[in-house]
């Protein structure tokens, strides 16, 4: 293992041989041969494919190069047809990181929707990563009333924290400035992630023209990927509630499932009782 670089030379080379000795030339395009004595592909076919010289591929499979870059490690796995499970393989043994996976936008996976219906005690919610509210089980509806709602054009969290003045009501008011760097920080780590694709720049974009604290907030370029974090929401009904939120990972790159989960010894247990109760509709009357 290099680990100035970062490059495990050895596995790298193991895997690059592996993956070209397992590929049939009909696959990529070429003929077979009558002369073809090893299995798969030729070190020179691979390197062709690649658009790589073949001294270079052949020091890649002899662990004798320097560290490829990310562009020619793209090459060389649409060249072996890799699966995105052994592109980003490829990606680690080399010292990069792995290119973003595939992002869902707004659709959420059934299998996650069936989650969220199945936590009859917890509250939950599926989150996209620049803040917009995806879907969430009835309790997070009853928790939260109308303040994050799932409606299109009005479920950013984000836009709704730095342009609504209603939505802060359900936070303590001495906790506004955390909630307002919190929100920046996650969404500066958010957009880079993305490369700042069109949707998020636009998202910045609009928040810089409609909150001057948030674009007083980016300036300062702070970053904190929000993963587990302890919060207070004020319910019209219950009162303030304490809970414990826990970021869970999806295999999308733009999702997040966020469950809220009451501390130990807290009172949260009995307040989640009776929000169950209360149910949402009694919610959203209490905030408009």
């Amino acid at each position: 293992m290099d680990h100035g670089l970062g490059t495990n030379r050895r596995e790298l080379a193991d895997f690059l041989r592996r993956s070209r000795e397992r590929l049939r030339p009909q696959e990529v395009g070429l003929a077979a041969g009558p002369r073809r004595r090893t299995p798969g592909l030729r070190r020179e076919e691979v390197s062709q494919l690649a658009g790589m010289s073949a001294d270079y591929y052949m020091r890649l499979e002899q662990a004798r190069s320097p560290q490829p870059s990310a562009q020619m490690l793209g090459a060389l796995a649409r060249a072996l047809r890799l699966t995105e499970d052994e592109r980003d393989h490829l990606y680690v043994l080399a010292g990069h990181r792995p290119p973003a996976g595939p992002f869902a936008g707004e659709h959420v996976r059934p299998g996650l929707l069936y989650l969220l219906d199945r936590l009859h005690e917890t509250p939950a919610q599926i989150v996209g990563d620049l803040g917009d509210v995806l879907a969430q089980n009835v309790l997070a509806e009853s928790l939260f009333g109308c303040v994050c709602t799932v409606e299109p054009g009005d479920r950013n969290m984000v836009w709704r924290w730095f342009t609504d003045p209603f939505v802060r009501e359900a936070y303590p008011p001495d906790e506004h400035d955390h909630y307002s760097r919190l929100h920046v920080a996650d969404l500066r780590a958010s957009v880079a992630r993305r490369g700042n694709d069109a949707v998020a720049s636009g998202l910045v974009r609009r928040l810089h023209d409609a909150s001057d604290e948030f674009a007083e907030l980016w300036k300062r370029h702070e970053v904190a990927v929000r993963r587990t974090s302890r919060m207070r929401v004020l319910h019209p009904e219950v009162g303030a509630i304490e809970f414990d939120a826990e970021t869970l990972l999806t295999p999308a790159e733009d999702q997040r499932v966020v469950v809220f989960t009451p501390p130990p010894g807290s009172p949260t247990i009995e307040a989640l009782e009776l929000l169950q109760v209360i149910g949402p509709e009694t919610a959203h009357r209490s905030h408009v």
